[in-house]
């Protein structure tokens, strides 16, 4: 995509308005990847990646391919943050506020309407290794030695965790109760 080359490289030199085409570009697609692997904090998890990309954009090299997966890298470290965090502190849940007093988000509305929600909710009941490659390889469109890097494994292994995944959400689909309610 050599408008995206483009718009990485304006945005690279500090360019505001090539940012916001980035943001609205991924930022779709990172939402996606953060709910099925993060989902009760992804809003705040896609805030801090945008802020890391914010500061290391000046340094990135790279074409849209290598901005896609510097990205996914940059979520994928920031959930394992979080995750360590919450194992050292545990949080103690507060009663949670009526559902009336809080308004929707636009994002999240547009999401439901094309069943997204539904989908991620099913590959967030994959073990986590596969949830992640499944998320990775198919909703941020990342190819198969991206995902081997972001993740920290070999291509191979990679391939088997995606077909093992979607191989598991087809049977997940295939068991009557689970197309009704999204439930194994």
């Amino acid at each position: 995509m050599a408008e995206l080359d483009d718009v990485i490289s304006r945005a690279r030199g500090g360019d505001e308005a090539a940012f916001v085409v980035l943001f609205r570009t991924y930022q779709p697609l990172l939402l996606r990847y953060l709910r099925g692997v993060a989902h009760d904090v992804c809003d705040d998890l896609a805030s801090e990646v945008w802020l890391d990309v914010v500061r290391g954009l000046k340094t990135f090299t790279g074409d849209e391919s290598g901005f896609r997966g510097w990205l996914f890298t940059i979520a994928r470290r920031r959930v394992i943050d979080m995750r360590r965090t919450r194992t050292r502190r545990p949080e103690i849940p507060l009663a949670e506020p009526p559902d009336d007093t809080i308004a929707p988000d636009a994002a999240w509305e547009v999401d439901r309407s094309f069943s997204t929600d539904r989908a991620i909710a099913l590959i967030s009941k994959l073990p986590t290794e596969q949830a992640e490659v499944v998320l990775l390889r198919v909703v941020a469109g990342l190819d198969v030695p991206a995902v081997a890097e972001i993740v920290g494994r070999r291509s191979a292994t990679v391939r088997v965790q995606s077909h093992r995944g979607l191989r598991r959400l087809a049977e997940i689909l295939g068991e009557p109760d689970a197309a009704v309610t999204g439930t194994p």
